[in-house]
């Protein structure tokens, strides 16, 4: 086969397939997970600025440096395996530590990823995640009774999954030493592999809950801004304000593009929302939940606590867009408004234009009159001074001349001027 044959991306496109393995994980173990977010256009950001901090730390534990320009990276750190990974907007840091502390959820577990490092993200710490890795006992109550001493028993939610593999468990609060937990109680005989999927799904679960989070705090905040908008538009709607249709529709133009730059505003985060919530929706379901003991699932929490959060973000986006075509229509009806004032302004216009112009056509034909009249008097003269003196030598006086001649001259000039008119009409 020629050298060339293959598209420049097929093995880009293949490998990025296999890029972000599930970690393979012995019982027991810990994983402490990290992801960072800029702000403020996340998306964007210089990634150059994220590989520096993973180089950093690593550094800091002697550990291999990354590829340029990768957006995933796994290598050992010391006891533990790190696992780095860069998103559209935010980047995890996860670390599996062999063993677990006498201590459950000890904050010191979080000290691999160190303070200082933490306050040179350069972004901010989204989510601080612990999870317990342990093996399960025989005595169910047992555990149930451990999971309702670490966690919080109105919010736990535990269940078992992966055709009860395991047990997994938490409450989706954060702790005094700012980090969130999970347990995971692991049946004898379950394999490293699996016990990894479980791991990663449950972080995804994190990731992703708090991601698609963000999309409420900017709806709440849209949806302040579009309660003026509304009743603005309502007031110019149903006329309870009444300024002059131009500053009407000044104003249906300025909300307009008020509500066109919010929707610029929010459109992305709008959509990555919808995505994080299917992505999340998606990991809680390949988790294959059973119930135990009547206790909630980590479904039914969030049917109950996060899926009304997604239903206000999907009801001010709709919102939204229906602000947007409300104020488009009464744009256009009072535009339609303005057009037919203003054509009725032209048509009286035009009305005065006519009067004016049949005036000045009056006036036009009596100037023409008496300009006959002028004319005709000084024609009539010159014509009279020219035959006197024949007219005086066959007995005329001036008299009877000026009086022979005033009809023919007046005629003359009569038609004269009308056939000037005539031809320039």
């Amino acid at each position: 086969m020629p050298p060339n044959s293959d598209h420049p991306l097929r093995y880009d496109t293949v490998n990025e397939l296999h890029g972000r393995p599930f970690p393979s994980l012995g019982v027991p173990c810990t994983a402490v997970v990290m992801a960072f977010k800029q702000p403020m256009d996340a998306a964007n950001r210089d990634r150059a600025l994220d590989h520096a901090h993973l180089v950093d730390l690593v550094d800091r534990h002697a550990a291999p440096h990354p590829q340029p320009d990768v957006t995933h990276h796994s290598s050992p750190m010391g006891r533990a395996a790190l696992k780095w990974e860069s998103h559209t907007e935010f980047v995890t840091y996860s670390a599996f530590i062999p063993g677990i502390g006498d201590r459950p959820f000890d904050p010191a577990e979080a000290e691999i990823f160190p303070q200082d490092w933490i306050e040179a993200a350069p972004g901010r710490r989204l989510t601080s995640l612990l999870i317990r890795v342990e093996p399960m006992g025989e005595d169910r109550a047992a555990l149930l009774a451990r999971a309702s001493e670490w966690f919080v028993p109105e919010s736990l939610a535990i269940s078992s999954v992966v055709d009860d593999s395991a047990v997994v468990a938490g409450d989706f609060r954060i702790d005094p030493a700012g980090h969130m937990r999970f347990a995971v109680f692991v049946r004898p005989g379950t394999g490293p592999r699996r016990v990894g999927r479980i791991v990663q799904r449950l972080c995804e679960i994190e990731n992703y809950r708090a991601m698609s989070m963000l999309g409420l705090m900017r709806a709440r905040n849209l949806s302040a801004h579009l309660n003026g908008l509304d009743q603005r538009l309502a007031a110019l709607v149903t006329g309870q304000a009444r300024p002059e249709p131009e500053e009407a529709l000044q104003d249906l133009l300025s909300i307009s593009s008020e509500l066109e730059r919010q929707a610029v505003e929010v459109s992305f985060r709008f959509g990555a929302t919808a995505a994080y919530e299917a992505i999340l929706t998606q990991r809680i379901e390949v988790l294959r939940e059973q119930r135990i003991a009547g206790r909630q699932t980590f479904g039914e929490f969030m049917m109950r606590r996060y899926d009304p959060a997604m239903r206000t973000v999907k009801s001010a986006e709709r919102r939204l867009a229906a602000l947007s075509e409300r104020a488009q229509r009464a744009a256009e009806l009072l535009r339609t408004r303005v057009d037919v004032e203003r054509s009725a302004q032209n048509q009286r216009l035009l009305e005065s234009m006519d009067r004016r112009a049949d005036l000045a056509l009056r006036l036009q034909h009596t100037v023409e009159g008496l300009s006959v009249v002028a004319i005709s008097y000084y024609t009539l003269s010159l014509v009279s001074y020219a035959l006197y003196p024949m007219a005086s030598g066959v007995g005329f006086s001036k008299e009877q001349l000026i009086a022979a001649l005033v009809l023919p001259v007046l005629a003359s000039v009569w038609l004269v001027v009308r056939r000037v008119r005539r031809k320039f009409h």
